[in-house]
């Protein structure tokens, strides 16, 4: 395709600071780099800091949302100060604002939970954990079906990137906790934590799946990211 970017004009990738989505920003550049052959200097990933993460103290349920995650981004994406904005698709409100357009879905990981137990505990299911353990997460659906599964578990906050929330269990502020199987896999984290059946633990809509997203009226970087689109992902998310 023409007007490809080049590294005198820069494709800006927006994203979230955190390791995670750091990582994540990595895996979309390495994809458009392969697809179309760019010059690594052609991409420059954008970090900011999202109120989503700012905010460590309250459930997000309860302070405005999923849109928490995506405020900074969406605002640098409608000025012009990135070009594409990259999310893990679970933290993105199903309804979005028709100025931008989903242009690409990486292909989607492991969809499922794990759970992480504190050391000298030994749980590999909800089931396996002890009359009243004290259970870490920010989520309400885990909460929810933590609580259904298991009523003598107390669910508590626990906020943060995925290495605070693992510190927390640690140092034995909760007994356990659960995290995004593929979050933990794009960290590198392969072994961490007891994959979860999702049978009894349903994961969150989207999850391990990552957006790509864009201004609706730029065709040239609708384009770019049209061939990096998986569509089996793309089909079932």
């Amino acid at each position: 395709m023409n007007n490809l970017p080049m590294p005198e004009t820069p494709l800006r990738i927006g994203t979230r600071a955190s390791p995670l989505a750091m990582a994540q920003a990595h895996m979309a550049s390495v994809a458009l780099i392969a697809r179309h052959g760019l010059d690594p200097q052609a991409l420059v990933i954008v970090p900011m800091t999202a109120t989503g993460d700012r905010i460590q103290d309250r459930a997000l349920a309860d302070v405005g949302g999923k849109a928490l995650w995506t405020r900074e981004l969406d605002a640098a994406l409608d000025a012009g100060a990135i070009d594409i904005a990259v999310h893990s698709l679970k933290d993105v409100e199903t309804l979005r604002d028709p100025r931008f357009a989903l242009g690409a879905m990486l292909e989607r990981a492991d969809p499922r939970d794990r759970l992480v137990v504190r050391q000298g505990l030994e749980a590999a299911r909800i089931t396996d954990l002890p009359p009243g353990a004290r259970l870490g997460t920010s989520s309400p659906r885990r909460a929810a079906q933590v609580r259904r599964l298991r009523p003598d578990i107390e669910t508590a906050l626990l906020r943060g990137n995925v290495a605070t929330r693992l510190a927390r269990v640690a140092a034995g502020d909760v007994d356990a906790t659960l995290l995004a199987a593929a979050g933990l896999d794009r960290l590198g984290m392969h072994g961490v934590g007891a994959v979860q059946d999702a049978a009894l633990l349903l994961p969150a809509a989207s999850q391990g799946a990552i957006g790509v997203e864009c201004r609706a009226d730029d065709a040239a970087a609708l384009a770019l990211l049209a061939a990096i689109d998986h569509a089996p992902t793309h089909r079932a998310v």
